[in-house]
């Protein structure tokens, strides 16, 4: 009996990336993988979009329109390449109007990717309609997505197999069009009986014809197991990566998934060689890159708190930026209560980050006293219908706290009369600028935003991590010191400092010592410290050292946690001074500036 051929999806390129890197590699690093994973007969590829695209900008300072042709160029016109798109958020956190989706699918087709896997984390299928219509009418394959976890303990109401077969009717009613269909599981939470039973009965709703997809990750340690439930029960396709970006936090490996299937009745149709001779050679070119713990574990805690594999290790990476990673076991803790109340969307990007930064908020501001700009936003209703209807409690609460009412209009027709979005708002970032208004800078501009600004500024920052090479940590005796334009050579030794024949004694300790003489201020007008409130890097400042300002007036902006906070003025006054520059990193409590 002839075995059942199933198609891969070769992740490594971007979930494999955003898994263990925070999709932070510099691409000239792995062309040569590229190239060997072709050599071993890998025909699809996932090369783009999702997190990798903001990366890019963010992390890299590379252009990821040049690195989708790249890579194009490298594997030739005939090898499929895919990337993922947010429904109407296409590839950020926020939701966009009906030209920046359409001007997503349009470059997308014009930089090489041949398929679009498109999804909303709510399964709201409003979501869905444009976006995928963009995608059909620019001539790509629309592969439509249904997003799956496991709730957590003592949650009920959806995601079960009733709840994803209204979703799929829906997609049938609604006539969207598309080549195929995938159950994504970023969590990879869903159990493997569960799993069974969806796509069993999504393939009897959709026949033979259309390709079923199943996606899923290793993070809670059943992706194999609920590989081989979707297979049972008639998926065409699976995603696997290739290691050292395999397993974990990612997909489970080629080379895993040949020896889970031996004697059975799929065929995967790779040489095992060929494929472990691309894996060394994907190995060698990330040798030197840093690879976080927590990326390739396994943690039992996720089905808990539900965090996708793709966002974890992100999310890991900003902390350690930020200098807080040791609060990751706590607001991964308090994350399990944040998904329960607010409504059960998916845990996948940009639901999954919206979890994950109000549980942060929780943890660094205290349970509910300050709402994550996306997490009220949701539970709102701005970007479109939650499962279901989350807590009346926190509803209200964030209508307060975020002076926002909730609204059930749909969120297409809501980001057309926002005029800080789309073509227009994007222009005019760029021409403030002084930069050209392309069709890609305006993408780039409506959704990197400032960081995106910066970047075709030439102001781009990297922030890829490198393992640290050990270093002479032998103190040189001799410097050249510049003192006012005037330079001087000086030798230290044994605490002797000699400068032009003559000698100073000198010691040198850690910290900094206040020389002046503290005065407690007594004048209810005496100048007040404005301080960052958790680290993080400032990314507008938005008035000048000597004018007024009032109380309450937005001083700064702070970025953290792909959040924004904005730093008001505790009061009138005047803003004697500001003690940072824009793109600064600060740590918790710097002072920003100064208020009198």
């Amino acid at each position: 009996m002839a075995k059942k051929k199933i198609e891969v999806l070769c992740t490594a390129f971007r979930d494999g990336f955003q898994s263990v890197f925070g999709a932070r590699v510099f691409m000239k690093d792995y062309i040569p993988a590229i190239e060997a994973a072709v050599t071993a007969g890998i025909k699809r590829f996932e090369f783009g979009g999702g997190a990798l695209f903001q990366s890019s900008f963010f992390y890299a300072n590379e252009n990821a329109f040049e690195n989708m042709a790249q890579f194009r160029k490298l594997v030739g016109p005939e090898i499929d390449l895919q990337t993922l798109s947010r429904g109407v958020n296409v590839v950020g956190l926020e939701s966009q109007p009906r030209d920046i989706i359409n001007l997503h699918a349009k470059l997308f087709k014009k930089y090489g990717a041949t398929t679009i896997r498109n999804f909303d984390a709510l399964n709201d299928v409003d979501n869905l309609e444009y976006s995928g219509k963009c995608i059909t009418d620019n001539k790509l394959k629309h592969e439509i997505a249904i997003t799956m976890m496991d709730l957590p303990p003592g949650c009920a109401g959806a995601h079960d197999v009733a709840f994803y077969e209204k979703t799929l009717r829906e997609i049938l009613d609604s006539g969207i069009a598309y080549t195929s269909l995938c159950f994504k599981d970023a969590s990879g939470t869903s159990n493997p009986r569960k799993v069974h039973e969806t796509l069993k009965m999504a393939k009897k709703l959709l026949g033979k014809k259309t390709p079923l997809i199943f996606h899923t990750h290793e993070t809670a340690g059943i992706s194999v197991a609920a590989y081989l439930a979707a297979l049972d029960a008639g998926a065409d396709s699976i995603d696997l990566s290739l290691a050292p970006v395999s397993g974990g936090t990612c997909q489970p490996d080629i080379l895993t998934m040949l020896h889970a299937l031996k004697g059975s009745e799929y065929d995967l149709g790779f040489d095992l060689e060929k494929i472990r001779r691309a894996e060394e050679v994907l190995a060698e070119c990330l040798k030197d890159y840093f690879v976080p713990p927590e990326a390739l574990a396994v943690s039992p805690v996720i089905p808990l708190s539900p965090m996708p594999g793709g966002a974890l290790t992100a999310n890991t990476q900003m902390l350690r930026d930020n200098g807080i990673l040791d609060k990751y076991p706590e607001i991964i803790k308090a994350m399990s209560e944040v998904v329960c109340r607010g409504g059960f969307g998916t845990s996948v990007t940009p639901v999954s980050q919206f979890y994950f930064q109000q549980a942060f908020n929780n943890v660094m501001f205290g349970p509910w006293e300050k709402f994550a700009d996306g997490y009220g936003k949701m539970i709102l209703g701005y970007f479109g219908k939650t499962p279901v209807p989350p807590d009346a409690t926190l509803v209200k609460l964030a209508e307060e706290k975020m002076k926002l009412p909730k609204t059930t209009e749909k969120v297409l027709e809501l980001n057309e009369k926002d005029e800080n979005k789309g073509t227009a708002a994007a222009k005019k970032m760029l021409e403030a600028a002084g930069l050209k208004t392309s069709e890609e800078n305006i993408f780039i501009a409506a959704t990197c935003k400032e960081k995106g600004i910066a970047f075709l500024k030439g102001e781009g920052k990297v922030g890829v991590r490198k393992i640290e090479k050990p270093q002479d940590k032998r103190k040189p005796d001799n410097f050249l010191v510049t003192v006012n334009g005037k330079k001087y050579p000086v030798i230290f030794k044994d605490g002797i400092a000699t400068v032009d024949g003559k000698k100073y004694e000198i010691k040198v300790e850690n910290g900094i010592a206040d020389t002046t003489k503290h005065v407690e201020p007594t004048a209810a007008d005496a100048p007040l410290e404005i301080q960052a409130p958790f680290p993080g890097t400032v990314l507008k400042i938005l008035q000048e050292a000597g004018k007024p300002v009032a109380k309450n007036e937005v001083l700064f902006v702070i970025e953290a946690m792909k959040m924004e906070t904005e730093i008001r003025s505790p009061r009138d006054g005047v803003l004697l001074a500001v003690k940072v520059k824009s793109g600064d990193a600060v740590a918790s409590h710097q002072v920003l500036g100064v208020v009198g």
